[in-house]
């Protein structure tokens, strides 16, 4: 005879009993894998492994960004810096090949960043300013600064720099910066899940006072996560000029939004308190796809900024906190 007693963890399985995230989860994810199914069936390239392999390649460049942007978002925080951080960085790692080692040139690279991270954190912790105002303006400094820098491109000569960053393959398949991408998830996880300095960008997020009066440096931690931000956004342009071979002044333009776009879809509250390692990677792999498809069906590129656009709307509005 079957009980028609239902126990609570049965319960808890059902739609009705979920949390509001997880129903907001769900529902992207069902739309997501819709989506895919329907463009498997209307294009015979989209599925194939050649543009699969192009997919991961190209969504690192957004998927570093959005590891940063995540961290700073988590602490109640945004950085609108990291398009022209990311195009300063190319600038450099390309333009100083020629002069010293490429191991050299990429640390340059990656400190531009920090030091770009860092000033934003201060400004914003130390000074009390308002972070979209402070990385707003930052994003014009850095934008003069790399026309000051250099009003043309600069190309990438180091075979080293080129094969193997830029078009080198693990198991002959698998970009190596779509590994590097694969590798730093964990460890982000592990750092903002498992260690104190994590664990209090995440409180800070959600109140900040109480995190001071359990005796954490707020302060530091917030700057913290600025400079990780910075870390990661440089990162990115590091990867993408060894992948292009060239860096101009100008890429990088809107990259903010897909980082922002990813983190939001990923179950990112923008304000702080809510959102997670796992649900950011799965926002960025959406909006990667969402891009290729767009893409495959030649939708110009203003259309996908309008897309792109109501796509933060709409995760915005499913995820806003309750008044």
């Amino acid at each position: 005879m079957t009980s028609k007693n239902t126990t609570p963890a049965a319960k808890n399985w059902t739609f009705k009993h979920m949390s509001k995230s997880a129903k907001t989860n769900l529902i992207f994810c069902v739309v997501l894998v819709l989506l895919v199914v329907i463009t498997g069936l209307t294009s015979d390239v989209f599925l194939t492994e050649r543009n699969m392999v192009n997919v991961s390649r190209q969504m690192v460049t957004t998927g570093f960004l959005s590891i940063g942007m995540y961290v700073v978002i988590r602490s109640g925080g945004i950085d609108l810096s990291v398009g022209p951080t990311l195009a300063f960085a190319g600038l450099l790692v390309s333009g100083l090949q020629g002069q010293v080692h490429i191991s050299v040139a990429i640390l340059v690279a990656l400190s531009v960043g920090v030091i770009i991270g860092l000033i934003n954190g201060i400004l914003v912790a130390y000074m009390r300013l308002q972070p979209f105002i402070v990385t707003l303006a930052m994003m014009g400094v850095v934008r003069g600064a790399l026309f000051i820098y250099s009003e043309s491109p600069t190309y990438a000569s180091d075979k080293f720099f080129l094969k193997t960053l830029g078009s080198g393959k693990v198991f002959d398949i698998l970009p190596v910066p779509f590994v590097i991408f694969l590798v730093c998830i964990p460890i982000v996880w592990v750092f903002m899940n498992h260690t104190r300095a994590g664990r209090s960008i995440m409180a800070i997020g959600i109140s900040p006072e109480t995190v001071r009066l359990a005796g954490v440096n707020v302060k530091a931690k917030t700057t913290l996560a600025y400079v990780i931000c910075g870390f990661f956004a440089s990162l990115a342009g590091v990867l993408l000029a060894a992948r292009l071979g060239i860096s101009q002044p100008s890429v990088g333009t809107g990259y903010e939004l897909d980082a922002i776009a990813a983190v939001v879809i990923g179950g990112g509250v923008l304000g702080g308190g809510g959102g997670s390692v796992g649900g950011m990677f799965g926002g960025v792999i959406a909006l990667a796809v969402i891009d290729n498809i767009l893409n495959l069906f030649n939708v110009q590129s203003y259309y996908q900024q309008i897309v792109k656009g109501l796509i933060i709307l709409v995760a915005v509005l499913v995820r806003r906190k309750p008044s």
